[in-house]
This record gives structure tokens, sequence and C-alpha cells, in this order.
């Protein structure tokens, strides 16, 4: 069965999948450009890995800082003001070698595009630890401003020594009667900023050469078994939770099947210095691209690009942007 004709009105200049710096930034350009973006962003949390963070000192313009949180909603409520229909849905199903390309919700629902930019960001990464998922929610925590006002005045951990590890500790100690931090080195990773603030808090302490070996508790967290990376020997740490804070994966089950993925980090690879992926009218940006950086600004930065890569893509292949949408009930 075809589709009417009409239906190319509803099939979309460019539809972004994802939040976050990248994709807000990529519907406000493509937004101006007059391009009509359509942004499924999650049902579970639109905005990112900022939306689970405190103070944000180093994006630009806002010389006191700014909660993630705060600075995500200033960034989709630009969006929406240059015309994004941003739409709180989970994106299911893509079929990127189509043309149009199909993008399935979980709803069931279809849309179609001419182009489309992946801004699917990275996740948290696990353990895998005994305990860790049973207990995930009852003191394992990868959140610590949405999960520290819980633990007032109890022993908490943390595990890491990235910047990300430094500002779990540090906002814990709002909370915490004491903070661990869990290091596999004798030095932190962090910035020296971060680092220096964290080594002069009188509420955190630090357990180096050091990983976590499991997760205890019947009901929540009760302690931790720390083995000595040099010595072996293995010790019990009693806190009430642990906050994991060792970095990220890029988001890439989506499109993995699809478009070239990076052995070494599983990002999606582009063609530098532009933002276009082995699939023509299909562009990434941010942290499901970058394996090294991971910034909010160089993230915001990929999505401008990502949108501009678009308007050139479109304008470059008219056939792109006004192609009849005769598409099988199958397709």
């Amino acid at each position: 069965m075809l589709l009417a004709d009409n239906l190319t009105s509803d099939v979309h200049d460019v539809v972004i999948i994802g939040s976050g710096p990248a994709g807000y930034t990529a519907a406000i350009y493509a937004s101006r450009a007059n391009l009509e973006p359509v942004m499924f962003t999650s049902s579970v949390q639109a905005g990112g890995e900022l939306m689970n963070t405190t103070d944000v000192e180093n994006f630009p313009g806002f010389p006191d800082g700014i909660m993630g949180p705060e600075l995500m909603g200033h960034l989709e409520a630009q969006a929406r003001k240059f015309g994004t229909d941003v739409q709180y849905e989970d994106v299911v199903e893509v079929d990127l070698q189509a043309e149009p390309k199909r993008i399935t919700l979980a709803n069931g629902s279809k849309h179609y595009a001419r182009s489309v930019i992946i801004a699917t960001g990275s996740q948290y990464r696990e353990l895998g630890l005994p305990g860790e998922s049973a207990l995930t929610g009852k003191g394992v925590s990868w959140c610590a401003t949405c999960d520290g006002f819980f633990f007032r005045d109890q022993p908490l951990a943390v595990v890491g020594g990235g910047d990300s590890a430094m500002e779990e500790a540090l906002f814990l100690t709002k909370f915490a009667s004491q903070v661990f931090v869990i290091h596999r080195r004798d030095e932190l990773r962090a910035s020296q900023i971060m680092a220096d603030r964290a080594l002069a808090n009188e509420k955190i302490s630090f357990i180096w050469d050091s990983a976590v070996e499991a997760i205890k508790g019947q009901d929540k967290v009760e302690s931790l078994d720390i083995r000595n990376l040099k010595t072996g020997e293995v010790n019990t740490l009693d806190v009430n939770g642990v906050f994991i804070a060792i970095g990220s994966d890029p988001r890439t089950d989506l499109v993995k099947d699809a478009l070239d993925i990076d052995a070494t980090d599983g990002t999606i690879k582009v063609q530098e210095p532009s933002t276009a992926t082995n699939i023509p009218g299909v562009f990434a940006a941010g942290d499901v691209v970058d394996g090294k950086y991971r910034q909010a600004i160089t993230a915001a930065g990929m999505g401008a690009k990502a949108a501009i890569d678009v308007e050139d893509y479109l304008a470059a292949n008219p056939a792109a942007s006004n192609r009849p949408a005769l598409l099988t009930e199958g397709s």
C-alpha cells in the first residue's frame, strides 16, 4: 500500500536524536536556518549527562558558574524559541539507508527525515560487581546531585579519580559524615583545580591503589570489599552508599549496525573536519563522537557544525530536499 503523495509535508528536513549540548545547539542552528528540526530527546531524561551535574564552571558566558540542569533548560528554551519541535520520546529503531530516513519511536509511530543528526551522548560506566545491580537505587548511584540528599550524616564512597569523581565527592560533603574516594592509582586523574579542592577538603579521605571488589548489603548498601592492587589485601569499608564515577561509554546501540564505529573507544566515526558519517545525510555530534575531550563546550561546537553540515547537504542534494514520499507500508 502506497502512502499518499501529500505525506511529503511530513518528511522533515532534519531529525535530531538526543539532546544535551550537542543536540540542543544543533537544534538552535538548524531552526535559525529554517530547517524546522524535530528533536527526540528521550522520555527519561532530556538534557544528557549535564542534568546530573552541579556547578558548571567552564562553560563560556557564566563567570559565576551555572547548574547543569539550568544550563540545559536555557538551551532547550532557546531551541524552542527558534522553532524546534522538542518531543520527549524514545527512538527504538532507525533505518538510515532508506530515503527518506525512517525513525521509529517506542510508541510505534514512524517519522521520516531527509537528514538525521545523532547526538545520543554517553552513558555512565558500571563496575560490573556483585551487588551493583541489586542495590542500584538502594545505595548504589551514579548521580550525587540526584541522591546525595538521602544520605545526610552517613559515610559514603566515591569510585574514580577524574573530574567527575571529584565533583561527586565535593558535592557529597554537603550531606555525608565522611566521603571516601577509592582510586586505582596513587594520584588523581582530575584537573589540578578539582584535585586541589578535593585534597583540601577535610571530609574527604582517599584510598589509593585500590578497587572495589564487591558491594554488600541486604536491602541497602552496608559495606564494600576493597582490594589493594599492590598488596592484594582485602578490607571491608562500612558505608551506606557508593557513587560510581569511572567514566562513560558512547550511546551507539541504535546505530552500531549501520554506522562506522571506532574500534578503540566505541565512538561514531565522522569524516573530519565535518560531522558526516559513512551514510550520506547522517551526521553525528557530541560525546557519541568525541572519545577524548567530552566537554559541554566541545559538544556544543560539534552540534553547531552538524547543523551547518545538514544545511550544506540539503542545499547540495536537492533530490533529498524534494524527494516525493512514496513509501510502502512495510518500508
